[in-house]
């Protein structure tokens, strides 16, 4: 059996899509109305998947464009010369500082209850109110994700790294 040829004009078919739109709007300047506070959010963007500190690096650049002043803090990777860092601190270094702390890649200070309570301990006491707090790794731990206002997971499909291809400039840093 063949389908019957769509029958309805393009302009039928456009009043047909304006009408759908015009509802959904409706619908969600109903939500919007009921949005209205601001507040420092905690976000953490976690899984295998890349992505993260990519997207971290994102909201950067836009709080470098609205002017809002914005802080990088590395755990890992600190000696690593970076491509972002190159940016943020030789062209707004005014807006924008960066730190390289800890002891490098979390695998090499083995201790996982320490690390989990010094991030989570300053994200509850020290955090102040209307800053922003952007974290990213892989395997956020339940303590983090649960005081976290969003938290995003990347799903690894497939990375070249297991096709025995090393970090690249301009990809991975």
């Amino acid at each position: 059996m063949t389908p019957e040829p769509d029958t309805q004009t393009a302009e039928e078919t456009d009043a047909r899509h304006a009408a759908k739109m015009a509802k959904i709007k409706v619908a969600r300047d109903k939500i919007m109305a009921t949005k209205s506070g601001e507040k420092g959010l905690i976000i953490v963007h976690t899984g295998a998947g890349k992505g993260k500190s990519s997207s971290a690096f994102g909201m950067i650049v836009r709080c470098v464009a609205h002017g809002f002043p914005c802080a990088v803090v590395q755990f890992i990777k600190g000696a690593w010369d970076t491509g972002e860092r190159r940016l943020l601190t030789g062209h707004f270094g005014d807006l924008c500082q960066f730190h390289a702390m800890g002891e490098g890649f979390t695998w090499e200070t083995q201790d996982r209850a320490r690390d989990i309570a010094e991030v989570v301990d300053f994200l509850k006491t020290h955090k102040p109110p209307m800053t922003h707090v952007v974290l990213t790794g892989r395997n956020a731990k339940d303590e983090l994700i649960e005081i976290a206002d969003l938290v995003t997971e990347m799903t690894l499909v497939k990375h070249p790294f297991r096709g025995g291809v090393k970090a690249q400039a301009g990809i991975e840093f």
